[in-house]
């Protein structure tokens, strides 16, 4: 798996636990909302600063986009 995959799945998941549409998150991190889809379709790479404006949000670490999840975790979300 590829980070920036890594990256993308993690993502759509975190957000998902939130309860957030790529919409919502998008607004409360002040970022175009096409930008978040493009970042869980793996078609951009988000920079470092992205990241930890992402993460604010979503009230977590930014080292959690880097976290490897097992299959059976994702699959749940």
């Amino acid at each position: 798996m590829t980070l920036r995959e890594r990256v993308a799945r993690n993502l759509r998941m975190l957000r998902r636990a939130k309860g957030l549409s790529q919409e919502e998150l998008a607004d409360r991190a002040e970022i175009n909302r096409n930008y978040v889809g493009m970042l869980e379709r793996e078609e951009h790479a988000a920079t470092v600063d992205m990241l930890e404006k992402l993460a604010d949000v979503l009230e977590v670490d930014p080292i959690e986009f880097f976290v490897l999840v097992p299959d059976d975790a994702k699959s749940t979300t």
